[in-house]
């Protein structure tokens, strides 16, 4: 593949997100995925997600990057399963860090 190629590959591609929200209210963890990080927290810390609107404040512990909405969505399966949480468990200490949303 050439360089060209390669780049306009590059640029068609979009990410998505697989994230990891703690609740400061229950200690729970809720692990989504997303296209815009930014307009997804927001819309958590308004209460426009029913999973989470009871559960707030979130604190945002983790997320990745994928390259494409089927990893995201594999990823986020992944995270809910028990080797997944274990995984999350040696990546995120237990306590209250994380981005305030």
């Amino acid at each position: 593949m050439k360089v060209k190629q390669k780049l306009a590959l590059c640029n068609t591609m979009k990410p998505y997100y697989t994230h990891v929200l703690k609740s400061i209210k229950d200690n729970g963890y809720y692990i989504g995925y997303t296209f815009n990080l930014k307009q997804r927290l927001k819309q958590h810390a308004d209460g426009f997600v029913i999973s989470t609107k009871y559960r707030r404040p979130l604190l945002l512990v983790y997320y990745e990057v994928c390259f494409n909405q089927e990893s995201a969505i594999n990823r986020e399966r992944y995270l809910k399963t028990t080797y997944g949480r274990r995984y999350l468990k040696n990546r995120i200490h237990d306590s209250n860090e994380g981005l305030k949303i």
